[in-house]
């Protein structure tokens, strides 16, 4: 749709700031654009994967300000000035904290072969960091119920409790 002014920029538009894996990004986007039609859609990071659509699987799962999401039901206007980081950015905060390699987690999933046909895995990675920046998961059982909004239609659950276990006893 254009504007009067002759460009193409819809009507109704409100200019937001993020911080998406550690670059800051000025967009003019729609009210009704959610965080994962933005990440996909517009700025090509496609590792973030579009699963129901309805907050139920975990595929779309980032993180906003450390806290995991679910980008699907999240409006990219609401989260106005946050850091968002995607799969893509993962590896770059292990390079934040000195190393040059893979985050540890994905890593960690490499290992011990936590992801099968690879459509969870995104969401299943981002969900992995934001459990451990909670620190609340202490036993196999917690880790399970908290990893258990991200749905693996392959059921490589056993491998990816592994790889959060490791990772969270390295970290200790």
């Amino acid at each position: 749709m254009a504007t009067a002014s002759g460009s193409t920029r819809p009507a109704t538009t409100f200019d937001i700031s993020l911080t998406i894996n550690g670059e800051t990004r000025e967009i003019a986007v729609a009210p009704w654009t959610t965080l994962l039609d933005l990440l996909r859609e517009r700025l090509d990071l496609t590792g973030t994967k579009k699963g129901c659509d309805h907050g139920q699987c975990g595929a779309c799962t980032v993180l906003v300000n450390g806290v995991r999401v679910n980008s699907c039901l999240t409006l990219a206007v609401m989260k106005d000035g946050a850091e968002i980081t995607t799969v893509e950015g993962l590896a770059g905060l292990a390079h934040r904290e000195g190393t040059n390699t893979l985050h540890p987690i994905q890593e960690a999933f490499v290992e011990h072969d936590a992801f099968q046909c690879g459509y969870c895995t995104p969401g299943q990675l981002c969900s992995s960091v934001g459990l451990m920046n909670e620190g609340h998961a202490k036993t196999r059982d917690e880790i399970r119920e908290a990893m258990s909004g991200n749905i693996c239609r392959c059921g490589a659950y056993t491998n990816i409790v592994d790889a959060i276990e490791e990772v969270m006893g390295a970290a200790r």
